[in-house]
């Protein structure tokens, strides 16, 4: 109280929900907060970002260059392993298990003293793969909810309703909102969120899956049949876990813009006061001009709203096209 000067202290801690019963200062006035997400790839790599997201927003990267070493298999391992900074320094069985335990915890403790009576864990378990199946879609709860406990009585309605907020408030699931601009007048947009867990190793470890058996491209024991090889999605969480994070250092947000019946979808819309940054995401290390369809079109829908359009590629160069739309290896974008 005698030093009212802002950025003194840092008052952290994983689990806003956890202790509900005990009255706490609001913080109005006093405390700001801070989502905080694990490490983006450019923090564990430790890479030089050749390519700012900040710049990006602003409409002032200009001319986009940089070379990474970083290949599929790097990506892979790195959805894989996670960026949960306690984590980082195990890797096989240990991580495996380290992972486990978090989710077991999450289901077993956490829920139930956020306020859930938890009778049978192993539903709440299932709805969780059936999510993690489900990353990158917009998928709808009620299949969800049918998922989650395949070949048998699926759980009620109301008993799966409660695991959106809970999780959601407990920074286990990190859903992607959709976008609907306020200053375009874009039309048949549609309002379902895009399923992301706060961190794609937390949907691996969930559907039992390795760098081995995503690059194989298996999706044996899989409680949803989705479109696509799960690795692609992985990836595409990966890249918005990492554009999240750098789009609030910059004071933007981050959402995904698909119309009725996927007409035109965009993978993520970066939005502040000063622009507009659609991005596509892109497993492979080229971009065609079928890969930009979407985004031209939204170029042509917000004008001079539009700071840039990127495609975030899997590739060993950053470049702009032709036709001025940048194409950026994850690993050399940054804050």
């Amino acid at each position: 109280d005698s030093d009212s000067t802002g950025g003194q202290f840092l008052l952290t801690g994983s689990s806003p929900t956890s202790v509900p019963d005990i009255e706490t200062h609001s913080g109005a006035g006093r405390i700001s907060t801070i989502r905080l997400r694990p490490l983006t790839l450019f923090e564990r790599l430790g890479t030089e970002a050749t390519v700012s997201m900040r710049d990006l927003i602003d409409g002032s990267a200009g001319t986009v260059s940089g070379t990474s070493s970083v290949g599929l298999r790097d990506y892979t391992d790195e959805i894989v392993r996670g960026g949960f900074p306690g984590m980082r320094h195990l890797d096989g069985r240990a991580l495996r298990n380290r992972l486990d335990g978090y989710l077991d915890l999450i289901v077993g403790r956490e829920l139930t003293e956020s306020g859930l009576r938890v009778r049978r864990p192993e539903i709440v378990m299932g709805w969780l793969r059936a999510y993690a199946a489900a990353t990158a879609t917009t998928t709808s709860w009620e299949k969800l909810r049918l998922a989650a406990n395949p070949g048998h009585n699926p759980p009620a309605a109301s008993t799966t309703a409660p695991y959106i907020e809970l999780l959601s408030a407990l920074r286990v699931l990190d859903p992607l909102p959709a976008w609907f601009p306020t200053r375009n007048h874009l039309r048949s947009l549609t309002g379902a969120p895009k399923h992301h867990l706060a961190d794609p190793a937390l949907a691996a470890r969930l559907l039992n899956t390795s760098a081995e058996s995503l690059l194989a491209g298996s999706t044996s024991d899989m409680p949803l049949v989705r479109d696509g090889p799960l690795l692609g999605a992985l990836f595409e969480s990966l890249v918005t876990l990492s554009v999240r994070v750098f789009a609030q250092a910059a004071e933007a947000q981050t959402f995904h813009l698909r119309t009725k019946g996927g007409r035109h979808e965009v993978d993520l819309v970066v939005e502040s006061g000063r622009g507009v940054v659609a991005i596509e995401v892109k497993l492979a290390p080229s971009v065609t001009d079928d890969d930009v369809v979407h985004l031209k079109w939204l170029r042509e829908q917000l004008g001079d709203d539009c700071s840039d359009l990127i495609v975030v590629t899997t590739g060993p160069e950053a470049y702009r096209r032709s036709d001025g739309i940048a194409v950026v290896p994850l690993t050399l974008l940054g804050p």
